[in-house]
């Protein structure tokens, strides 16, 4: 019975994964994982005290970050969703989404101790150019 199952959840997740390019689908998944797994997790079980949330590249602690996790939390599950059913309303917020993710990676690394500094944030947002690109470019892949 598990194997059967296993093999028709295989099965759909080769389907889904050819109805949009392969970058998208690797967003599409990371959306799901994200809302299915981990903000559960991280808004459930993870300790306040532990708790970070990034914004803008502006990282918050404690209980800033546990009261901004619902709305990580919708971002997610709304690219899930938005992805899975390829809503057209989801490209141009997917894109902005991305443009943030961006500029969070060049900030972070100027103002976390943990970043690299200039260098670093470059490649760090550079590296996130590439989906920002591709999905500014997709726009017509988006009609449900």
């Amino acid at each position: 019975f598990i194997k059967r199952v296993s093999m028709q959840i295989i099965s759909y997740i080769k389907e889904d994964w050819r109805l949009r390019p392969w970058w998208m689908s690797l967003i599409f998944y990371f959306c799901i994982y994200m809302t299915l797994i981990y903000m559960p997790f991280d808004i459930f079980y993870k300790p306040v005290e532990t708790d970070e949330e990034v914004w803008f590249g502006f990282t918050l602690h404690g209980w800033y970050a546990k009261l901004t996790e619902p709305l990580h939390w919708l971002i997610y599950g709304l690219g899930a969703y938005g992805f899975w059913r390829m809503k057209s309303w989801m490209w141009p917020w997917a894109s902005v989404y991305l443009g943030q993710i961006v500029i969070a990676m060049f900030v972070w690394n100027q103002l976390d101790p943990r970043g690299g500094g200039v260098v670093s944030g470059l490649i760090s947002a550079g590296i996130f150019c590439l989906p920002l690109i591709a999905m500014v470019l997709a726009r017509r892949k988006f009609t449900g």
